[in-house]
């Protein structure tokens, strides 16, 4: 580090648990870029946002809970951005903020490499912000969404707002989907024993994504995979939005390999 070393950070509270540091950083002394990336416990996002003009800040990472916040203080938000109603990415373009969201191409990327999206059933377990995003991504490929959701009324909104069906968590068993994405915190690290749908939903030849990405293999996608369905972990979304912004933050394309082997070798 020097007086030219170019500074990108992470907005949220909380942020001790995040992998955006060392995946960042990994990817910058990968592609000889002379910046550090730093996380902070922001309090108040407004005074936040206004530091990254008075620091120099470069790009900033946002996630919970400002994605949503964060949309009125800035300059110009990407078309993609609003749809979703989120921003997880600020890149700061001669002193003008500019905010994407880049969750909707990490939740698609991966599940192009197995196949077409375009007519295919996909169920999205959950209704909030990174449903959201998820629900988008999904919706600009063509796919038949269905939002299922323990609150009828904010799953049913999503679904309107996607041109989506909303189910009900009792009719489930009755779908029988292509693809499923659960964007829930259920299952996650320490509730390692839970799973937002129960073994029997699964059926061989799915498609089965899940956004939690500690522990790597949840509750639910070990029962999808004893179930003979294909499974994409949560690192494989974390790592795809993360190298969208890299490329944002640098103009460069992003080291994936280094990006995703670095965030598993520091999973707890």
């Amino acid at each position: 580090m020097d007086s030219a070393t170019q500074l990108f950070a992470l907005f949220g509270n909380p942020v001790s648990h995040s992998m955006g540091p060392v995946m960042h950083n990994l990817a910058f002394a990968e592609k000889n870029v002379n910046a550090v990336y730093l996380a902070f416990a922001v309090r108040g996002i407004e005074k936040a946002v206004a530091s990254i003009k008075s620091l120099g800040i470069q790009g900033v990472s946002v996630t919970i809970p400002f994605k949503e916040q964060v949309i009125p203080l800035l300059d110009r938000v990407d078309r993609l951005a609003l749809e979703a109603g989120a921003v997880n990415t600020i890149v700061n373009r001669d002193n003008r903020l500019i905010g994407y969201n880049t969750d909707c191409q990490g939740a698609v990327e991966p599940l192009k490499r197995i196949g077409r999206i375009a007519g295919k059933k996909v169920c999205i377990l959950g209704a909030g912000g990174a449903a959201r995003a998820v629900a988008v991504g999904m919706q600009r490929e063509k796919g038949v969404l269905f939002v299922a959701n323990r609150s009828e009324k904010r799953g049913r909104a999503l679904a309107e707002q996607v041109k989506g069906e909303f189910v009900s968590l009792e009719q489930l068993g009755s779908l029988a989907p292509d693809m499923v994405i659960n964007t829930t915190s259920l299952g996650m690290t320490p509730d390692v024993d839970t799973s937002p749908v129960g073994g029997d939903f699964f059926k061989k030849g799915m498609v089965v994504m899940d956004i939690v990405y500690n522990p790597l293999e949840t509750k639910m996608l070990k029962e999808a995979k004893r179930r003979g369905c294909t499974t994409i972990d949560g690192v494989s979304m974390f790592v795809c939005q993360g190298a969208a912004q890299f490329e944002l933050f640098t103009g460069l394309k992003a080291p994936v390999d280094i990006m995703r082997k670095t965030v598993l070798e520091n999973l707890v």
